[in-house]
């Protein structure tokens, strides 16, 4: 098997007209083109690469050989600074600024705000979609920005929130499916989970003695998506003499699986797939070190298969890299995350079809079998589970930390083997339909549709609080209802349903909910967390409903009355969810105000979340306050996801094809593929009870 190229991908597999495609543009691999004059990009992709470029500076301090990729962005900042504090309703470029460009081009960091204001309803849109990539690379591949992948250490916590900045011990870092307080270290001292990167106070540390690379590997494929060949000639270098796995370090099964083997792999399709993005030279078949980041993850997965060597087989919360050695849970009463134990099939069956391993594929899906077993009523899985035993602890359902990347797996792995494992379709389709009954209503007296939670089960109350994690569902329905195919040519199948098209209008309400969620706050970021107002009881799924198409922006406007924010709940970490969804919205609908709505998001995280002098971007202690509160802290999943779709959802439509890659929950691009002869689905669900959907256990016959 071609182990470089295994589903033959190099050579035409977008089927697309060279005349409509980004690729096609001469000047989109100019890589040495550092002329200010040169083809304005777009307002949002400057300013990612001005965002990137400002994160990079706080990580000198960091000892790790990642600073030697931030090192070059130190000068580059000032005039980034310069850049960010603009007057972004006016897009005016100031000659100061054209100014310091000139001289950035001897420091290879060219880049510049553009004049123009863009327009998402004019006809010349189109044209635009596919200029903006071509002039993106050929006056930026090269700069600064390509340097945020390395510039920052772990992922990072809110718990200084009740924890002491000061003190001993660093424990595990801050997880994206852990949004919540945790009290301090018994006897004082630290949260378990630490803080290891400040943008503010430009401080950091690492996870692990040696250092394991975590925004340098979440970040690979954004660089080369970016087409940053020299900073991302500058990541490979460290992977390639300086990352280890072979640590005496405990590391969480889950956020490794996601953000080190999903990263490592996604570089390894993209510089497949597009080998015209960032290009290097030992990335070519044949090349010393081609297959760098498959050789890395391979390393990183052969050892975290030890959280699958657990009585049941539902993997333990931790791995110790070093020690190939699962680690079950020291909270939760050791229970594993559900969300967390059924987040890992993407990446570990795709790494199987690429090594030809069936146990990756076999240990990871027989995952979902034993959850399946546990026959959760309507689809709906409590958020724990034990590792030891293999069944569900407690009853709590929400589609909020912990259990919301359940649901999105199911879908994503029915489309990651080209649709030919409909028990995963099946299993999306019910668990949406136990949404719809259990989890849906309305909020008063705006009528906007909400998730909520059952903390005491299905049988106990409603709670209308959702997660800002929640806010992956809009695209998630949109992208099972139509496959990654717009909508437009899903209608035209003859398998769209009234189902379909229901679900279509169901991601449309939620969207416009999640998006009022960052409307309401006074610095036009989401809460962690937002209450509603609802009727008691609440209102079922089929109660008619008339929501405001716009939110009127008066501070005495009525829709306000439905949204609440706890004091407690009111930091902004710089989720993805959202955009993900807008981004995946506007893909799959056209629909122009998807992207107005982007782009007043990117403007509020550029007015309030950027660090000066060169800090980078910082998450929010308050942002419901102006001027905010900072917390002096950044997550890698702001570079990872959320700037990575920012990007994507100003980028033409042939970039990242929806119906031929599937996004893992760090939104990082894997293929879709046939399974072939060696994989299978190696299991089938049990028969359900009538009423209460429950597992039936055949009787056993002589």
């Amino acid at each position: 098997m071609n182990v470089r190229d295994p589903f033959n991908i190099r050579t035409g597999s977008l089927n697309r007209p060279q005349t409509a495609t980004w690729k096609s543009n001469r000047s989109y691999n100019n890589n040495n083109n550092n002329t200010p004059n040169s083809n304005p990009l777009s307002p949002l992709q400057h300013i990612i690469r001005t965002a990137a470029t400002a994160t990079q500076s706080a990580a000198a301090d960091i000892r790790d050989k990642a600073g030697e990729v931030v090192q070059s962005a130190q000068q580059a900042l000032t005039e980034a600074t310069a850049a960010l504090d603009i007057d972004l309703e006016k897009r005016a470029l100031p000659s100061r600024l054209e100014h310091q460009q000139q001289g950035q081009k001897k420091k290879d960091m060219s880049f510049a705000i553009p004049k123009n204001v863009p327009s998402f309803t004019n006809p010349q849109r189109q044209l635009e979609d596919h200029v903006w990539a071509a002039a993106a690379a050929s006056s930026s591949s090269s700069s600064s920005s390509r340097q945020r992948t390395a510039a920052s250490s772990v992922l990072n916590g809110v718990q200084d929130f009740i924890a002491p900045r000061s003190g001993g011990g660093a424990g595990l870092p801050m997880y994206k499916d852990k949004p919540y307080m945790y009290p301090p270290r018994r006897g004082g001292g630290q949260s378990a989970w630490s803080r290891p990167f400040h943008p503010e106070s430009k401080t950091g540390k690492q996870m692990a003695p040696k250092g394991l690379g975590w925004i340098i590997i979440d970040s690979l494929d954004t660089l080369i998506l970016m087409n940053m060949t020299s900073r991302l000639t500058h990541a490979r270098e460290w992977l390639a003499k300086s990352l280890t796995w072979d640590q005496d370090q405990d590391v969480n099964t889950f956020e490794t699986t996601i953000r080190m083997l999903g990263g490592l792999l996604s570089a390894h399709y993209l510089s497949t797939e597009y080998p015209n993005l960032a290009p290097l030279l030992d990335d070519d078949p044949g090349k010393p070190g081609e297959d760098l980041y498959l050789e890395k993850a391979k390393d990183l997965a052969d050892r975290l298969m030890a959280a699958f060597d657990s009585p049941s087989g539902v993997p333990y919360a931790s791995v110790n890299l070093g020690k190939y050695k699962g680690i079950i849970s020291h909270a939760d009463l050791g229970a594993s995350s559900t969300a967390e134990t059924t987040t890992l099939q993407l990446e570990f069956k795709y790494l199987a079809k690429l090594t030809g391993e069936k146990e990756f594929w076999d240990k990871a899906e027989r995952v979902m079998k034993l959850v399946d077993d546990n026959g959760a009523k309507d689809g709906l899985v409590p958020i724990f589970i034990s590792a030891t035993k293999g069944k569900f602890q407690g009853e709590n359902i929400r589609l909020g930390s912990r259990g919301d990347s359940y649901y999105e797996y199911l879908i994503k792995q029915y489309l990651q083997t080209n649709k030919k494992e409909p028990v995963y379709l099946e299993m999306w389709q019910e668990a949406l339909q136990g949404v719809r009954k259990h989890l849906i209503t309305y909020t008063e007296p705006s009528q906007l549709t909400i998730i909520g939670e059952r903390p005491g089960g299905l049988g106990g109350d409603l709670y209308p609080k959702m997660d800002h994690l929640v806010c992956f569902m809009p695209g998630t329905i949109a992208l099972a209802a139509t496959g990654g195919l717009t909508e437009q040519e899903a209608k035209k199948l003859p398998t769209w349903t009234k189902q379909d098209e229901a679900d279509m209008q169901l991601a449309r309400e939620l969207m416009q909910t999640c998006w009022g969620m960052y409307k309401y706050m006074a610095t036009g970021l989401a809460a962690e967390i937002t209450y509603f107002n609802i009727a008691k009881p609440p209102h079922p799924e089929s109660a008619p409903h008339n929501p405001p198409a716009e939110f009127d922006p008066s501070p005495e406007a009525e829709w306000r009355k439905d949204f609440d924010v706890k004091p407690m709940d009111s930091h902004n970490l710089q989720r993805p969810e959202t955009v993900e969804s807008l981004f995946y919205m506007w893909r799959i609908t056209g629909e122009a105000k998807y992207r107005e709505w982007g782009w007043e998001m990117f403007k509020s995280f550029v007015n309030y979340t950027a660090v000066a002098d060169g800090g980078g971007f910082t998450s929010l202690a308050n942002a419901n306050k102006i001027p905010p509160v900072s917390r002096d802290n950044m997550e890698s999943f702001w570079l990872a996801e959320t700037l990575k779709y920012f990007y994507l959802l100003f980028s033409p439509a042939d970039l990242l094809p929806l119906d031929r890659i599937v996004l893992n929950t760090e939104a990082h691009p894997l293929p879709r593929f046939d399974m072939g002869p060696l994989f299978s689905t190696g299991w089938e669900r049990k028969p359900r009870g009538d009423a209460e959907a429950e597992v039936v256990v055949k009787e056993q016959t002589a």
